[in-house]
């Protein structure tokens, strides 16, 4: 018989039953014969009165729930923590746990899961308002009374926010189905960790069946880090669309996309309560199809128009009294048992050797004998890039190291590498696309140039992996960007001879624009094409739409320059040693050397004599200091297009001239 039936505690309390029984305490109904009342009594087990950790969980609910009073959460009316005894008496509550009633049920009517919805979260919103976060929202923790109320119960993992929410001390990460992606990574949690919970159990609820579900703890806190769930109203049709958006919300993996505060969800309930057709303004994700999201307001639904019923709902057989607590705590120590509650034991007093857990899959050793002799502690589910997921990355205590027998290892396990969802960037300028993958932290980015006649030049086609899917961080993407149309080749059709108005027209019947349009001087009639670019004789095919540039005749016959070189001797009897020559034609000076020494050399040559006439009279006249004005020397028949000269006359007074073209003859 147990030691406390039959006993009254500190004179007051007459133990009568058992009526649960947890992993760290016994729980008892009683009579409060101050009070006059039935109570429910919960002990803390005999063997962990001097464990610190169990103590100080057990004095942290008493704490917790002191400090509350709601009619939506348990009434703590007294607590002792004696040397050998450490109780709290709580109120009586008639009911069974609401993970009972939901696998009695399957899926509850959408009324009912509203109504049952709407007391947690004003249990939560008391709480809150307290600075107290529960941190462990789950079905198994709500309490069904007969009549239709909801008590919020097990604060044992709660933290007083305002105070406690920036240590991470417990390392408790609350039941794996149920707990938000932070408190799956270990990181500090707040109010919007129990909306996260919440809306879980809204979906449990809805459909009859957990978002995510698989065969190990650590693969479900993966779920709860990476999938999606599945759309509610995919699994019931019957589902409004508005709850659906409520529900999608609440879980929403990153916290700043959910609701702010149980009061925030609580008003939208109220409003769809209301107005079952409503729908919601709300943009996030909701699966993995490349970016699927519910955005503005939806159609009404037919089949949710009628008013939602005030009345409680459909009463269901109760178990005893106080069982539901016991299962409570039951389920406590299956959220910590995997995880948390061997270490609470304490060490043994002999030394052991730490043994190396890097590398093991925590799954496979956390009940394997061989590690019996310590307890090995999850803390958080990490991404790394290293180790696979499902295996342990880091230990706090170094391998190798002497340790007591009993003692906590803290661990890290890994989530695997991180993935991350490729967003949606088809038909993006190539800039914009790579801003906002590398944005999502995706570096790895290939371009891929291919041709499309659907898609904007430069513009993106696809990305491999899709929009939508999952892939590993520093992964390459592929981005497949549009050179426009594929290319359609067209024959140069021959336009020389062609006046340019008719070239214009045979241009555009083969598919190609004229280009620039350059006039030039010709024999040719004006406006006659004379070349073009590209000449049909180099080039017999363009791209289609190509330019093709035409040269045209402008008339006139292009000028003809002539170049010569006059030699012309000098002469030999002249008074001055130096003299200038000059060439003119028609009494036009047309070149002049410069100053000559002509008792130093006997000929000048007049290099590269350029003229635009065939042939032509050229007087040589002679300057100097002598003859201010120049003085006719000699003249020559010049034949600018053969290249050809002589001399037809040599004026008095000076000798030496030559008669006819020499050979070339430098300066």
């Amino acid at each position: 018989m147990d030691r406390y039936i039959g006993k009254r505690l500190d004179g007051r309390y007459e133990i009568k039953e058992i009526i649960g029984v947890g992993g760290m305490a016994v729980v008892y109904k009683a009579y409060d014969s101050i009070e006059d009342r039935i109570v429910a009594v919960k002990i803390l087990k005999e063997e962990f009165v001097s464990n610190e950790e169990f103590l100080r969980r057990f004095k942290n609910e008493s704490k917790a729930i002191a400090v509350l009073s709601h009619p939506n959460i348990v009434k703590v009316f007294d607590v002792s923590f004696g040397n050998l005894i450490q109780y709290i008496v709580m109120e009586y509550i008639d009911g069974i746990t609401l993970k009972e009633y939901i696998e009695r049920q399957g899926s509850l009517r959408w009324k009912d899961a509203v109504h049952f919805t709407i007391q947690i979260l004003r249990g939560l919103q008391h709480a809150h308002d307290k600075g107290i976060v529960h941190r462990d929202v789950k079905p198994q923790n709500i309490m069904l009374l007969a009549d239709g109320t909801i008590k919020v119960t097990d604060f044992g993992i709660a933290r007083f926010a305002r105070s406690e929410h920036r240590t991470m001390t417990d390392k408790a990460i609350g039941s794996v189905h149920y707990i938000s992606p932070e408190q799956a990574r270990g990181e500090v949690t707040d109010e919007k960790t129990d909306i996260y919970s919440v809306g879980v159990m809204l979906y449990e609820m809805l459909t009859g069946r957990l978002p995510f579900q698989a065969e190990s703890a650590v693969s479900v806190a993966i779920m709860q880090l990476q999938t999606e769930p599945k759309l509610p109203r995919e699994i019931n049709g019957s589902i409004p669309t508005g709850l659906e958006q409520i529900t999608l919300r609440a879980m929403q993996k990153d916290p700043e996309k959910r609701y702010k505060s149980a009061a925030e969800m609580l008003r939208d309930l109220e409003e769809f309560r209301r107005d079952p057709s409503i729908t919601f303004d709300y943009d996030y994700y909701i699966d993995n199809s490349p970016t699927k999201f519910v955005t503005g307001k939806f159609p009404k639904q037919e089949d949710v128009v009628e008013e939602l019923e005030e009345e409680a709902p459909a009463k269901s057989p109760v178990v005893p009294a106080l069982a539901g607590i016991a299962i409570t705590f039951t389920i406590f120590l299956i959220i910590v048992g995997i995880l948390l509650v061997p270490r609470f034991f304490g060490p043994t007093g002999s030394e052991i050797v730490c043994p190396n857990l890097i590398g093991k899959v925590y799954e496979e050793i956390k009940d394997d004998p061989q590690y019996s002799d310590i307890v090995i502690n999850v803390i958080s589910f990490e991404n790394n890039n290293e180790y696979e997921s499902g295996k342990i990355f880091w230990q706090k205590i170094d391998p190798g190291k002497a340790i007591k027998k009993g003692s906590s290892v803290d661990v890290k396990v890994s989530l695997g590498k991180k993935t991350i969802r490729v967003p949606d960037v088809t038909n993006f300028d190539l800039p914009t696309a790579i801003s906002e993958l590398k944005a999502q932290g995706i570096t790895n980015i290939t371009r891929v140039e291919k041709q499309d006649d659907t898609v904007a030049k430069g513009s993106v086609i696809k990305t491999v992996p899709a929009a939508g899917e999952s892939m590993y961080e520093g992964d390459e993407i592929k981005v497949y960007v549009s050179i426009g149309p594929p290319t359609v080749y067209v024959d140069v059709p021959n336009v020389v001879g062609l006046l340019v108005s008719d070239a214009r027209t045979r241009i555009e019947e083969y598919g190609l624009t004229t280009g620039t349009v350059t006039e030039v001087d010709s024999e040719a009639p004006a406006g006659i094409v004379i070349r073009q670019d590209p000449d049909p004789k180099n080039v017999k095919q363009v791209a289609k739409d190509s330019q093709v540039n035409l040269i045209v005749s402008n008339g006139k016959p292009p000028v003809v320059t002539y170049k010569i070189d006059l030699t012309v001797d000098l002469p030999d009897d002249y008074v001055s040693s130096t003299l200038i020559l000059s060439a003119w034609i028609d009494g036009v000076k047309v070149l002049t050397s410069g100053e000559i020494d002509s008792h130093a050399r006997d000929e000048y040559q007049f290099k590269d004599f350029e003229s635009t006439l065939e042939e032509a009279i050229v007087q040589i006249k002679i300057e100097s200091k002598v003859h201010v004005e120049p003085e006719p020397y000699c003249d020559y028949l010049v034949n600018f297009k053969e290249g050809t000269y002589k001399l037809v006359k040599r004026y008095t007074g000076y000798t030496k001239a030559t008669s006819s073209t020499p050979s070339n003859t430098d300066d």
